[in-house]
């Protein structure tokens, strides 16, 4: 009975799970820029759900893991973007304009 069941299961996908969780962990949300702060290195978003942080839609301040997107947009751009816990500070850490 043991191989049988084993035989039986061999051809499951046994990682969705795992691969399903990691592909929710790194969805672009998406939002528009509100305002651009080059000097502190940060954006203001206006964004939906960010499901990967368990955060509901609003508009909200963000650091920038690379300053170089703050040169990439402007206030008013809609954007897809990452964004993760760093350190205790909610960072982009990858944005893109659709």
């Amino acid at each position: 009975a043991a191989s049988y069941a084993a035989g039986d299961m061999a051809g499951m996908d046994m990682s969705g799970g795992a691969k399903q969780g990691a592909d929710a962990k790194h969805g672009m949300s998406h939002g528009e820029i509100r305002k651009v702060d080059t000097a502190a290195g940060r954006l203001t978003i206006k964004h939906g759900p960010l499901d990967n942080l368990g955060m509901d839609a609003m508009t909200m301040v963000f650091k920038v893991k690379d300053p170089a997107m703050l040169s990439q947009v402007k206030a008013g751009d809609k954007i897809d973007f990452v964004a993760e816990d760093v350190g205790g500070a909610l960072t982009v850490v990858e944005l893109k304009k659709p």
